[in-house]
């Protein structure tokens, strides 16, 4: 029996948050660092004179309610209505309310700014999906699990033609963006465990979670571990080493269960990095290094070796039944050899490619 796994960090199907299109590099990094540093601020017990500043002030700089004449509107503060409130004043006259002292005093939270992506991305990422054709299809950086259905349904059956998933399942995680981790399976997904409550030292260990997803591949059970390490932006070092070891253990956990186990997904780091050894000192063996892989080294970008962090990484026994590696690039503009609709970064279907490996079961 062929079996096609596989992984895609598809930057989300519909809606993206807009400071992930801004193409200078340095302001894109700056609104996400004074997001992170807003959201910090936020969640303070209780506000400082300084507090108050510095939140006004990332307001004025970013915020889309503040003023339509900012070019980077790219944070939103999320203020129910009827519920208390944190500001009070309209454009650059906002202040914080004299009544809010901290966190306990309002109701809200801050979010990034979404936009609708570019109709032709929707349809060159339906496209990866389909010249993929896995029957196992790990989806990174989705929106929600009924955007995942919609996607399936809506896109890749009735604009692509491509054969609809009959089975998809999302957990919502704990990134506050909104990107989650999903599948897509054309076998049965008969059990999910999320660790997205998994800490240390009362830290939460993933951005996101690392769902483990059961699902029947002709009577035997197969695990997927989907993961997305914390991105390199703004450092994330040691987060990814918490996050590499804590799969490892997972992975070991489930070799318990099933000798048939998969670790998937976008680990943003290399295979020589410290995360990525807890994961390669258990056994599991990397996809692309299979004698069957021949291209690039990378999957992200001019897929270079540094650029190399999208895994599918299988158990012996699971790695032993592997006939063929591909990676599918043509949804990339920059790898410089896209699908005909991919004109530039606005329309690609995304900067990663997808990594699928093909199993005799």
């Amino acid at each position: 029996m062929s079996v096609r796994i596989a992984t895609f960090n598809a930057e989300n199907l519909f809606r993206r948050p807009v400071v992930f299109g801004i193409e200078d590099e340095e302001i894109r990094n700056t609104v996400l660092n004074e997001f992170r540093e807003l959201v910090g601020i936020l969640d303070h017990t209780t506000y400082t004179p300084d507090d108050k500043d510095r939140i006004i002030e990332i307001l004025l700089a970013h915020s889309v309610d503040v003023s339509q004449e900012i070019s980077t509107q790219t944070i939103l503060v999320n203020e129910p209505r009827g519920r208390a409130k944190l500001l009070k004043g309209e454009g650059r006259n906002i202040e914080v309310r004299a009544e809010v002292t901290g966190r306990p005093d309002w109701v809200g939270w801050a979010e990034l700014k979404t936009d609708s992506l570019n109709w032709a991305a929707v349809k060159n990422t339906a496209r990866v999906v389909d010249a993929v054709n896995a029957d196992v299809l790990l989806m990174v950086e989705v929106e929600d699990r009924l955007t995942l259905d919609r996607f399936n349904s809506q896109v890749l059956h009735n604009q692509i033609g491509a054969e609809a998933y009959p089975f998809n399942m999302l957990i919502d995680g704990n990134d506050e963006r909104g990107i989650d981790v999903g599948v897509f399976s054309r076998h049965p997904i008969t059990s999910v465990r999320s660790h997205i409550f998994d800490k240390k030292n009362s830290q939460l260990i993933f951005s996101r979670d690392c769902p483990e997803f059961e699902i029947d591949v002709d009577g035997e059970p197969l695990w997927l571990l989907g993961n997305h390490f914390k991105s390199k932006r703004g450092g994330g070092a040691n987060k990814r080493k918490l996050q590499g070891e804590r799969v490892a253990e997972l992975y070991q956990a489930a070799l318990e269960r099933s000798a048939h186990v998969v670790v998937a997904g976008d680990l943003n780091d290399t295979p020589d990095s410290v995360p990525l050894s807890f994961l390669l000192a258990t056994g599991l063996q990397d996809a692309m290094t299979h004698p069957s892989y021949e291209g690039p080294p990378g999957t992200h970008g001019k897929c270079t070796a540094e650029e190399k962090i999208d895994y599918v990484m299988f158990s012996p026994e699971l790695f032993a039944k592997v006939t063929e590696v591909e990676v599918e690039r043509r949804g990339i503009f920059e790898f410089g050899s896209p699908f005909p609709d991919v004109h530039g970064p606005a329309d690609q279907a995304s900067d990663h490619g997808a990594v699928v490996a093909e199993l005799d079961l």
